[in-house]
């Protein structure tokens, strides 16, 4: 498979003079599996827009192998994008899709496209708009999976799937990626089933980027001490609190972290308890400090 390398250069959009994403700029890298982190509204769709060269950003530079997308001939048929349509008036069967795809598609594995379908108990014969909303899910999953395109872009395709075949999606994910490296870029506001699927974490936020880390050094920016109340309080006093948690004489810290080498120890030694944080935990305290995100 060929590969691709994506670089965002200081990119703007706007709408009526309303920012919809601020001076973003940030590198995809083959053989990654990127989490894109934002809440409703937070501007994923419309960063991944751009990249796949739906429009045009306000200010700043998209490349892609170092070339301008948009309406590009050599790397439009290489980035799949996968954002959960509307298929209302859509009669065609899926097998009519599959074969738009390997037309578009250069690299479309027509029969890996259907041993996913099997796997998600997708049929092949009904009328897309006759499917389920998991049943439309599956088929964007397969779709963009077996596209097999080296930058491939899948915008929160799994919320109308069920637990089973959203669980069938994320290890069909870390196969695929495993034996056809490329680019992968999963966007979700629901970041804790899908944490362990990330190599990087972008966190957008009100069309701004708040983080841009790999996903063990993301986790590490938290750290849970947990012991007496008296005795956390007086070891987080000149520390950057993000929140606490008490329970009787019991109290939780999250701080920023890591802690040094040197704080670890007294920690110990002051009987605290030091712990993980999870993705989902900082992702929370990052896109909660400013309020409520807008629908």
């Amino acid at each position: 498979m060929m590969t691709m390398s994506v670089e965002l250069q200081k990119v703007s959009y706007q709408i009526k003079q309303k920012d919809i994403l601020a001076d973003i700029s940030l590198e995809l890298k083959p053989g990654v599996t990127y989490g894109l982190l934002g809440r409703n509204g937070a501007g994923k769709t419309t960063l991944l827009s751009l990249i796949a060269s739906y429009m045009k950003p306000t200010q700043g530079k998209v490349r892609i192998d170092g070339e301008d997308p948009f309406e590009n001939e050599r790397t439009f048929p290489h980035v799949c994008f996968m954002y959960g349509g509307d298929y209302a008036e859509e009669s065609e069967p899926v097998s009519v899709y599959f074969d738009a795809a390997a037309r578009y598609r250069p690299n479309f594995d027509r029969a890996y496209a259907e041993e996913l379908a099997k796997r998600f108990e997708l049929p092949l014969d009904v009328p897309i708009n006759r499917l389920s909303s998991g049943m439309q899910s599956a088929m964007e999953a397969v779709i963009g999976l077996a596209a097999q395109a080296p930058v491939t872009l899948l915008d929160e395709i799994y919320t109308g799937m069920d637990a089973p075949n959203r669980k069938k999606f994320y290890e069909a994910v870390i196969e695929d990626q495993a034996d056809n490296p490329r680019i992968i870029v999963l966007s979700t506001h629901l970041v804790s089933e899908m944490d362990y699927l990330f190599d990087h974490v972008f966190v957008l936020h009100k069309g701004q980027m708040l983080a841009d880390d790999p996903s063990d050094t993301f986790i590490s920016k938290g750290v849970t001490l947990t012991g007496d109340a008296d005795t956390v309080d007086a070891f987080i006093s000149e520390r950057d609190v993000l929140q606490t948690k008490t329970l009787g004489n019991t109290k939780q810290a999250l701080v920023a972290g890591p802690l040094k080498d040197g704080d670890e120890e007294a920690a110990k030694k002051s009987g605290l308890e030091i712990g993980t944080v999870t993705m989902q935990d900082l992702f929370i305290h990052l896109t909660s400090k400013e309020g409520e995100d807008n629908a």
